[in-house]
């Protein structure tokens, strides 16, 4: 019978090439990484998109583990990075959607679009859209997750001191422009 690995050990022999602890660390972590995205994202094509891409860094190498603590940590940090560059237009479906929206004589809001257009009380998705990534993603992490400061710097990848920094000017951003 065959001991099962732990998610470093998976890690570092996905790291070295085997084919098969690749698949056991996609295996444990792509459903899980999913789910936590789409609370992120509502676009099932660009969560798809975001795991591949993340589990294609991981087997590449081009994403590293330090071994210095939590594997879903570490995936969730990989992950949330490569969804706010597709979200910012830096990933490939970002590129093709900004081509397709250069060919396009003009441009029509979506149903989801004139819905939140329509919020009372002031434009709050107008002005959550307008905030950089990096601002929504503290926003989020910490208000909507519920996370402490320390929980969103590890998820986010950035130090204490620059979530609060965010989070103030995210709220202050917000204040002034729903005011």
């Amino acid at each position: 019978m065959r001991e099962t690995r732990s998610d470093g050990e998976l890690l570092r022999a996905a790291a070295d090439g085997d084919r098969r602890a690749f698949e056991e660390l996609y295996r444990r972590y792509a459903p899980w990484l999913t789910a936590r995205l789409r609370g992120r994202c509502a676009d099932p094509g660009v969560v798809d998109d975001v795991v591949q891409e993340t589990f294609l860094a991981v087997w590449r190498g081009t994403a590293r583990y330090r071994e210095d603590g939590d594997v879903a940590g570490w995936l969730w940090r990989v992950g949330a990075r490569r969804l706010v560059d597709a979200l910012r237009g830096d990933g490939a479906r970002g590129r093709l959607r900004q081509t397709l929206a250069r060919l396009r004589h003009r441009h029509e809001a979506s149903a989801e679009e004139r819905v939140l257009a329509g919020v009372e009380h002031g434009d709050l998705a107008g002005a959550l859209t307008r905030l950089s990534p990096e601002l929504r993603a503290v926003l989020q992490a910490t208000v909507i997750d519920g996370l402490t400061t320390r929980e969103a710097a590890v998820l986010l990848g950035i130090p204490p001191g620059t979530v609060k920094t965010r989070a103030l000017r995210a709220r202050k951003r917000l204040r002034e422009e729903l005011a």
